[in-house]
């Protein structure tokens, strides 16, 4: 038996709906269901809110599990994104001088034959 049948297992002994799992502990609903679909590897912290909710030990299922863990954990959050862009926004304004030379210095660089046949044609009276 895999470790989300296991969870879905106990769940189920213990009388919660997936909602009212989500809601006891930090976890998504959508992330509820794909550990018990085995679509995902819970995290540390997920087994650590199951465990507390359901009141069993999963580091024991977790350790004896052959297959292989991969975790991969993205946090994102909306006010440090925020603080992020107003960052942006100031070292713009501060630097906005060096950040035109810097874009014209490429423009020029990347343009670079395209304007010298420009002013060697202009020279030469063509």
């Amino acid at each position: 038996m895999s470790l989300g049948e296991k969870i879905k297992e106990i769940r189920l002994q213990r009388g919660l709906t997936q909602s009212q799992l989500a809601d006891a502990t930090s976890i998504t609903l959508r992330t509820i269901q794909r550990i018990e679909n085995n679509e995902v590897n819970p995290s540390s912290h997920s087994l650590n809110e199951l465990s507390r909710v359901l009141e069993i030990d999963f580091s024991e299922l977790k350790h004896k599990s052959k297959e292989k863990t991969y975790e991969f954990n993205l946090t994102f959050k909306i006010t440090d994104m925020t603080q992020f862009l107003n960052d942006l926004k100031t070292l713009v304004k501060i630097h906005w001088k060096t950040i035109l030379l810097i874009v014209i210095a490429s423009w020029i660089i990347t343009n670079y034959t395209d304007i010298k046949s420009g002013i060697m044609d202009a020279w030469g009276g063509k």
